[in-house]
């Protein structure tokens, strides 16, 4: 996952900009649109993954926390406010990414709270262009390597500013790790991310 953090004022630090959160040890989400907004429906999946651990005591599907955060999204109005339902909808995209029994997975929800599995998906303000570049680019045998430089590329293309380490943030699920039970969910380093930044 790669995202754009807009540092909109010279007075922000850059690494107070949280766009890519971790849901549980084996999910990640990338968010666009309303932070806030974010921030409740993340809160909702790390809910629902921490109590499905403590009941069934095992890890929970990247599916089924997309489709319990969707739930959350879909019940807006609803007139049941203790469910955590908002009388708006949230103005929010979201992107899971994690590794489960059925392997890589990535999930796309829409602000409507409808979810899709995607092998690969931009969301955003610049995402038209950005798709269009990943379907052509895309393959299923792209290694990690790879993949960081082509979503470093894209955000390059994307991007109106000027990409460096401190307005762009990477993160990675690696397959091989769920199989040795590592915590998967992996910042890229900075130092890490300007040697691609470089490359690419």
């Amino acid at each position: 996952m790669a995202v754009e953090k807009r540092v909109n004022s010279t007075l922000i630090i850059p690494s107070s900009i949280e766009k890519i959160f971790e849901v549980d040890k084996h999910i990640a989400c990338a968010v666009s649109g309303l932070v806030a907004d974010a921030r409740t429906l993340i809160e909702r999946a790390r809910t629902e993954a921490a109590h499905h651990w403590f009941v069934y005591n095992e890890k929970m599907t990247i599916e089924d926390v997309t489709k319990a955060v969707s739930n959350l999204a879909l019940a807006f109005g609803d007139d049941d406010m203790e469910s955590g339902a908002m009388s708006r909808p949230f103005g929010v995209a979201l992107l899971f990414a994690g590794v489960d029994e059925r392997g890589p997975q990535l999930y796309h929800m829409d602000p409507s709270g409808t979810y899709i599995r995607y092998e690969a998906k931009a969301i955003g303000s610049g995402s038209e262009g950005a798709q269009q570049a990943l379907q052509e680019i895309y393959h299923k045998n792209m290694t990690l390597h790879e993949g960081c430089k082509h979503a470093l590329s894209i955000l390059k293309q994307v991007m109106e500013e000027k990409l460096d380490s401190t307005n762009v943030e990477l993160e990675s699920v690696i397959w091989y790790a769920l199989l040795m039970s590592i915590d998967i969910s992996s910042m890229y380093h900075p130092s890490k991310m300007t040697c691609l930044v470089v490359e690419g």
